[in-house]
């Protein structure tokens, strides 16, 4: 059992270590929703959704309240809607209506973000899927708070290429959509491989058909509390390090744990996981990038660095995972560029290349995360960059991601505003050199052999 003094333990890591439950998220399932008519299709997912979360962020801020526990995000995911529009939607423009009517109910029930526009296509593509996806520089320019997710691969299929190449374009055109905001609209657009069903985290939030009707997931998130907690062992050995920062992923897990109990006792909706990402906000003292500076590194980039993630992230779930037996979602450290003060640094400084960041997502719990990269870039190119990524998630069995931001109209040198938890980021430099052959090929790239496990 989970008490009160568990959480006054904390009280210190909450008020000076920036300590937080990152997001209550509540997953909606909107299969009972589908109509081949596309305005009853809009009405049902609207009362659905509305009758689902009504309470969500009264209830988060009461929570948050009486524990005095910082509730920093109230967030709603859904069923992929391409497959809930596939029956009613003959067009992009008829899915971008969907995403209008899920802005327009996220913002009358007062969440942050709705995630789940979204497609799963690592194998292949329906006709509703690729109108989905062809749909998103609309859907992202006409909405404010809808996510956009795609699922290109996996370790059981593969990846399809196919997928990977449109999505190069689409990111392209997201930017374009978006420019008179920096291209803000690739912030909400995320590109998957070995995607979860039920991560709390945006931008890649959705609610995966094997879920329950509705769900609660929680994101607990601590960088300056595992910092603070290395200070205290500078100089000693790796035992003593890794001990330090499972015995503090344990106590951060346990108020996430506290959080997510009683949200689903007080919204009536059962609870699903725990994420114990460590996820960095641009607020100094919430850096990932400073824990690996902690560890040992000078910045984030120094040789060492992925070894010393590669630690984190261990020692991250084996701290979580003994505070609760729920534990889903993506699990790890985040590596964002834009969202981390301490990563900023790094690239100012020179110690960080997009390149050192894609072996660093060999052993993060995401990938290639809200990097700012010349306007300019060529759709072949992103493509290129994507395809790589979700190599590395294919090969080694784990989630990876890319959340790219081509900023129409900046390049290297310059640096974009995005504001909030999304922060600010110097431009990084992209390798110019081609891989249009090789994107321009068609078909899939077959699933590594160590998929065979049936």
């Amino acid at each position: 059992m989970i008490n009160v003094s568990e959480v006054v333990e904390t009280n210190e890591m909450i008020e000076k270590e920036n300590l937080d439950v990152r997001t209550i998220t509540l997953g909606i399932s909107l299969l009972d929703c589908i109509s081949s008519d596309l305005d009853q299709l809009n009405k049902n997912i609207y009362d659905k959704i509305y009758n689902a979360a009504k309470d969500l962020v009264k209830t988060g801020d009461q929570i948050s309240r009486e524990f005095g526990i910082p509730i920093v995000n109230k967030r709603i995911s859904v069923t992929p809607i391409a497959l809930i529009g596939g029956a009613a939607c003959k067009s992009p423009e008829d899915f971008a209506s969907i995403a209008k009517t899920l802005d327009k109910i996220a913002k009358e029930v007062g969440v942050n973000f709705i995630g789940g526009y979204s497609a799963l296509v690592s194998k292949g593509m329906t006709e509703a899927d690729r109108h989905l996806i062809e749909s998103i520089p609309l859907a992202l320019s006409t909405t404010d708070v809808v996510c956009s997710s795609i699922n290109v691969g996996s370790t059981k299929t593969g990846i399809n290429m196919d997928a990977v190449r449109l999505m190069g374009t689409i990111v392209k055109k997201t930017a374009e959509a978006t420019k008179e905001n920096d291209s803000l609209g690739c912030a909400k657009l995320v590109i998957f491989c070995n995607a979860p069903d039920d991560n709390p985290f945006m931008a890649g939030a959705f609610h995966g058909v094997t879920e329950a009707d509705k769900i609660i997931n929680v994101g607990v998130s601590g960088p300056g509390v595992v910092k603070t907690a290395l200070e205290k062992v500078r100089g000693e050995n790796f035992e003593v390090l890794c001990e330090t920062i499972k015995k503090t992923a344990f106590k951060v897990t346990r108020v996430g744990q506290l959080v997510a109990q009683e949200a689903s006792k007080r919204l009536g909706v059962p609870f699903g996981i725990i994420d114990l990402s460590l996820a960095p906000t641009p607020a100094i003292g919430d850096s990932v990038a400073d824990i690996l500076h902690e560890i040992g590194v000078e910045h984030a980039g120094a040789p060492g660095t992925t070894a010393a993630l590669a630690l984190l992230n261990d020692q991250v779930k084996k701290g979580g995972v003994m505070a609760s037996s729920y534990v889903g979602g993506l699990s790890g450290a985040f590596i964002p560029v834009s969202e981390d003060q301490g990563m900023i640094n790094a690239v100012e400084a020179g110690a960080l290349t997009i390149e050192k960041l894609e072996a660093m997502t060999c052993v993060c719990s995401v990938g290639l995360d809200m990097i700012a990269i010349p306007g300019d870039t060529k759709d072949t190119t992103i493509a290129g960059i994507i395809a790589d990524e979700m190599a590395i998630g294919m090969i080694n069995q784990k989630t990876t991601a890319v959340r790219l931001i081509p900023v129409i109209g900046k390049g290297v040198g310059e640096t974009v505003e995005f504001g909030g938890l999304l922060g600010y980021a110097p431009i990084m430099p992209v390798n110019q050199f081609s891989c249009d052959n090789f994107v321009n090929r068609t078909g899939r790239i077959p699933a590594p052999v160590h998929s065979f496990k049936n």
